[in-house]
Formats: C-alpha cells, structure tokens, sequence
C-alpha cells in the first residue's frame, strides 16, 4: 500500500491521478469507504482505479496498484454492486462500448462477464446504465443507437430491449420496480413502464427545439421527483412526476453549463449540481422553496461530475481535470 499525491484543508479533501477524471462511483458497503474513479482519455486504452477513503487517517487516500485495470475506452459509467449485504459478490459495473462485470479480490482485479445486446457487427456505444437497488440482477442501459435495454445480469441475459426514442439516448435512471426514466437527443425525458412496452410518458420536452438531454437522476429517496439537464445548459429542472405537464422548479444558479447532479440518497431532498462554471451547488428541493443553493463550493476548473455518497450522506465526491475531490457538507 502507498500513500498517493493528495492536498487537505477543512473539510476537502484531493486526490490527483495521473489522468484526466470523469466517471466516479462509491462503493455501497458499510465502512467500506472505498471510490472508484475512470479515466478520459481519448485513447481506446484506459483506466479504472479503486481508491480506499479515511478521514481519520494522516493519509486519508490510499491505493493499491493491484486494483487498477485496464478498460477498453472512457467508461461512461461505473457503479459497484449497490447492496450493503457482504454476502453479495463484491462487483464493479463499466460501461463503454459494452458493459463489463469485474469481480474485486483482495489482490486483483478480474472481468467475470461481457454483456453485449447489440444484433449486428456494429457496436453502439453505451452512454450510461444504472444498477437497480431494488432487483439487484437488473441493470439499465442506454445507447446512441436509441434503444434501452434492461439486462438481467446473473443470467447474463437482455430481460428486455426497447427503442426508446428518435435520437441517441444519453442517460437513464430507475424509478422503481419496472419503472425507468430516460433522457435523449430528440430532447425529451420519458418514463417507461415494463409493464407496458409500447408505451411511454414524456415528462419533458426541451424549450430549446432540437436540444438534447445529457442528465436524468431519478430520487432515489423519493421517487415524486426527477432532475434532469439539457446540453450547454446552466439549468437544473427539477420535475415531480405527478404533474408532467410542466417542471416544478428551474434552477438557474449556475454561470454556465451544468454537466452532473445527484441526488441526496437517503434523505430526498437535497440536490448536487456541478458545472462548467467550476462551481458545485446543493439545493434544498421543496415545494414553494426558494431557488437560490442552500451551498456552494468552488474548485480551480469545470467540474465534470459528481457523486453523493450513500454511506455517509456528508460527503460528496466531484471531478475536475486530473483531480478527484471529497467534499464535506
């Protein structure tokens, strides 16, 4: 084990890599404490790290080189296996032009399983997935080539296939049993019951003719609620699902484009939104609030993403450059 390169004040605390950050996930076990972080590079080769987290330590980051693993693109997405159960296999999803299963020893890292729905020779590259809480076997993905697909990862299996919308599908989110909400390049979010296939809700329409939606984040603590972000957009919209006709809040705090938010997991009502404008914003989202950010924190460049952590809702990782940064609220 070694101490890597880290800078701390109150509260902050920075890990540098030695390649430019975007994907981010945290691990879902209790006192694991432990980040995954994916590199962007515009190589076909790149990297995933697993980095261990104390902040009761002299060096609150440590690493072990045996756990970082080549990755064939930029993932776009990570998430490890979302239970706190030890029992459960200790797992780590990507995503990129396929998505990849890779099983986490104490030593090493190894791939367990490729899971690949495409029907032809061409691979659509996937754009993000997110790793249901409730059904563990079940991830959602998202793709250019305008299909969802539900897969059910222990039989390694598509459970369900779904063209969703007209244009490429950049984001994807569930809701609840059966039910997952999508963002696209036609502009739209729709909600989508696997119940109904043929069927779809959309919940918003870009004002902005032809603009897509980058960003969807369901609440996981409380599923009335949905964020969602439009390409070189400084707005957060924030909808509540019971009225789909228009959203229930606009925040337009930031400068300029906002690029992630995430949702408070366990509490529901608070909202991270970082941006282009090197800034992280929290809001409190309640009916008839106010629409100026609760906090605020800045960094030295465009944040890129940003994770809340579901162990200890005090902390909040973002990316920026080569640097990985845990916030203290």
């Amino acid at each position: 084990m070694q101490g890597p390169p880290e800078t701390k004040k109150a509260g902050v605390h920075t890990y540098v890599a030695q390649w430019r950050i975007y994907s981010m996930a945290w691990s879902t076990r209790r006192h694991h404490h432990r980040l995954a972080i994916g590199s962007f590079l515009e190589d076909y080769s790149n990297r995933v790290e697993l980095l261990k987290f104390n902040p009761d330590t002299s060096s609150v980051f440590s690493t072990d080189s045996r756990l970082v693993f080549d990755h064939p693109y930029a993932p776009t997405n990570l998430s490890f296996f979302p239970s706190e159960d030890p029992s459960n296999p200790d797992l780590i999803a990507t995503s990129g032009d396929f998505i990849r299963l890779w099983e986490i020893h104490d030593d090493r890292i190894e791939l367990k399983s490729l899971l690949n729905g495409n029907k032809s020779e061409f691979n659509s590259a996937i754009t993000s997935f997110d790793w249901a809480e409730f059904d563990t076997r079940r991830i959602a993905t998202c793709s250019v080539d305008t299909t969802c697909t539900i897969w059910d990862v222990e039989r390694e299996a598509v459970d369900a296939q779904l063209v969703a919308h007209d244009k490429e599908v950049f984001d994807i989110s569930w809701g609840g049993v059966n039910v997952f909400a999508s963002g696209s390049g036609d502009g739209s979010v729709r909600v989508f019951d696997l119940r109904d296939k043929e069927r779809s809700t959309i919940i918003y329409e870009n004002p902005s003719s032809g603009n897509p939606m980058m960003r969807v984040e369901w609440n996981k603590a409380d599923p009335r609620f949905i964020a969602a972000v439009g390409m070189d957009s400084p707005t957060v919209v924030i909808m509540d699902i019971r009225f789909p006709t228009a959203p229930m809040m606009e925040l337009r705090k930031h400068k300029r484009s906002v690029n992630g938010v995430a949702w408070s997991p366990r509490a529901g009502r608070h909202v991270c939104s970082v941006g282009d404008d090197a800034r992280a914003l929290i809001w409190e989202v309640v009916q008839g609030g106010g629409l100026e950010p609760s906090m605020w924190y800045g960094t030295t460049a465009e944040i890129n993403n940003v994770r809340w952590s579901a162990q200890d809702l005090g902390w909040i990782a973002i990316a920026f450059a080569d640097k990985l940064q845990l916030l203290r609220i």
